[in-house]
Order: structure tokens, then sequence, then C-alpha cells
């Protein structure tokens, strides 16, 4: 057993270089931070960061879906994750992006239990991991240049975030292509910006210039459409937005409407859904990639924990506090070696927030 006690919320707001995709323009990341205290003395840390235009959810909303989860939680037993997570369903259709959180901070009272690092606890051992790092939307020419400072310091993968105009974004490719070279790795992400009409011209013109894959060309109701665009495309596709849970994964599989599947703790609601969207695409023979919304390294060090502990993932998208995050108040977790991500062996997920930093945030304990 270990029973929860109290909840500390908080608003966990950090601010950003302006950062624009195919939906719009983030100017701070909108995260909320948690720690679960049990009666045996194990604390467990959770974050979520809310990405409304893709998930629907904000920091406020989740700011307030997490008062309520507390309370749901409140003298009940941390480690039977399973019931405490279908609590929360059955409280609330949705709002994975709050539910990731708590589930996060029950997998590090678990793994502290258990005296293993997260990735250890989940079935894993230490492996390389190596993420890419992401170009917002601007300019081909300043897209190309930026591209260029990458590479001058080691990036091998860059994913490039696209979705507006067809042609432009053929040319923001070309010019990115022209600017380093054939030996770097570059995706695309449009974040659901195409209609179906303009991803068949993008891709199509986008054929000369080596693109290993394009994550959700189009909008998630128009999944009918991507077995055909999968058909026509010479990229093949990874399925980002249209994939939250593993029941979406069976009907994208079954359609034959992608070749990846992008895993995002805060669509999935938490590793616990993400454990089950994996094992159906590798099931089914399909990989997957390790992504993000805009996390903290406390976070980002759970999803490398995660990406660690299972082979299926084999593209990382794990740069999200590299993309213009201002201020770093995480003790511990994950490091940066370039683009390598490091893990040290301590128990749990390994990572906190400064008190310091903490107590400038709105919050509240319940």
């Amino acid at each position: 057993m270990a029973t929860i006690t109290r909840t500390e919320i908080y608003k966990y707001s950090i601010p950003m270089v302006p950062f624009t995709i195919a939906t719009g323009t983030m100017h701070f990341a909108q995260n909320i931070f948690i720690r679960i205290h049990t009666k045996e003395g194990i604390t467990g840390v959770g974050e979520c960061s809310a990405f409304p235009m893709i998930v629907g959810e904000t920091q406020a909303t989740c700011f307030e879906m997490a008062k309520d989860f507390a309370h749901l939680w409140k003298g009940k037993d941390a480690l039977a994750i399973e019931e405490r997570m279908q609590e929360l369903h059955l409280f609330t259709a949705g709002n994975y992006t709050a539910k990731s959180a708590f589930d996060m901070a029950l997998y590090d009272i678990a793994s502290k239990k258990a005296q293993q690092p997260l990735y250890a606890f989940l079935g894993g051992t230490k492996k390389t991991i190596e993420s890419d790092l992401t170009i917002g939307i601007s300019t081909a020419e300043q897209m190309a240049i930026t591209a260029k400072e990458f590479v001058q310091k080691g990036v091998n993968m860059i994913k490039v975030k696209l979705g507006k105009d067809p042609k432009d974004d053929i040319e923001r490719i070309k010019s990115i292509r022209k600017a380093v070279g054939d030996s770097i790795v570059l995706r695309i992400d449009a974040n659901q910006g195409w209609s179906y009409d303009d991803a068949v011209i993008a891709l199509l013109g986008m054929a000369p210039f080596h693109v290993q894959f394009c994550e959700q060309p189009m909008r998630k109701h128009n999944d009918e459409l991507l077995p055909e665009l999968c058909k026509q495309s010479p990229i093949p596709i990874m399925a980002d937005e249209s994939v939250f849970t593993h029941y979406d994964a069976e009907r994208i599989i079954r359609n034959k409407a992608a070749g990846f599947i992008n895993i995002k703790f805060a669509k999935s609601g938490g590793i616990l859904e993400a454990i089950k969207i994996n094992a159906v695409a590798e099931n089914n023979g399909m990989h997957c990639m390790m992504g993000g919304m805009l996390e903290s390294r406390v976070a980002l060090t759970a999803k490398v924990h995660f990406a660690m502990a299972h082979d299926n993932i084999i593209f990382y998208d794990l740069d999200t506090c590299l993309l213009g995050h201002k201020e770093d108040p995480v003790i511990g977790g994950v490091r940066y070696e370039g683009m390598k991500l490091l893990l040290e062996d301590k128990p749990g997920i390994g990572a906190d927030v400064d008190d310091l930093y903490l107590q400038t945030l709105e919050s509240i304990t319940i």
C-alpha cells in the first residue's frame, strides 16, 4: 500500500520564445506540476503540458480538473494504478492531458517503492536516445538559416513544422535541404494544417528532398482519407493527433491509415495508456515515436524512461524544453549531451522542481 494523503497542484508556467505551428503560436508553456504524497513517505511527481490547439485543454482547465482528481484519490492506494486511472476515466471523459500528470506521479511512486529507476520498473534497460530538434514555421529563408545553425551545433535530425500553403511548404523544405545537405535526417509535421488536396500536392512536391516521414497531414476528422493519402504519398505518414488511445491505434492500423504512430502522454492520459498504444502498434509490426508538447525536464525525463523501456519506439522527438524555454527550474532528471539524452539511475523518475520556483506559482494543496 501507498495511501495518498495530499496532492500539491501548481500552475507551472514557463515563459518561452514564441513557438509557431500550423494551428497557432504559444508564448509560454501551459504546464501543471503535481506532487502526490503518501502515508508511507513516498512522494510522486507528475507534469502535464496543455496544448489547447491540439488537445483542447488549457492550463486553467487542467488546474480545475486536477483539484477534482486529487479529491477523488485522497485516502486511496497509489500503487493500484489501473484502478486509480479507471476512476478518472469514469469521472470525466477526455481531459487526457490533466490525467497524464496524475498517471506519471503514480508511476513515480510505484518505481520508488520498488527502488528502481522508472525504465527498469517498466522492464527496460538503458539505450541510446537521440532526439531531433524542431524548427517552427517561418519564412523559407529564415528556416534554412535556423537549420544550418542546428547542423553546426551537431544536430543530426531536424523536424520541420509545416501545414500552410503547400507551395510555400515545398519551398521551405527545398531551402532547408539545400542548406543542410543530404546526410541530415528531415522530418515534417503539418499539425493537421493541410486539406487532402493540399497534402497530396505538398507530399508529392517534397519527394525529391528525402523526407523521413510526415506527421499528421490533415485534421483528425479527415482520417477516412488517410488510407488513400498513404497510397498517394511517396513520404510515409505518421499519425499524431489521430491517435489518443489504443482504440485509435487499432482503428488507424486496421484501416491502413498510417505507417507510424506518435505517442504523447498529453494525448494518451499517461504511461498506462501509452503502454497499450505501443503494444497495439508492435503487435501489428508498426514502429512508434516518443513525442511531447512543451514539457519541462520533469515530464521529459519520464518520456526518456518510457522510450528506454520500449524497443518498438525508434523515433525520438524529445526536444520539448529546447524549444525556447527561458527557465529550467528542474532539479535532477535527464540531461542533454548534444541531442543525446542521458539518465541517472535514481529510483523513480529522478526529477523534481525547485521549491523556490514553486513558491512563485499559483498553487493549491488538497
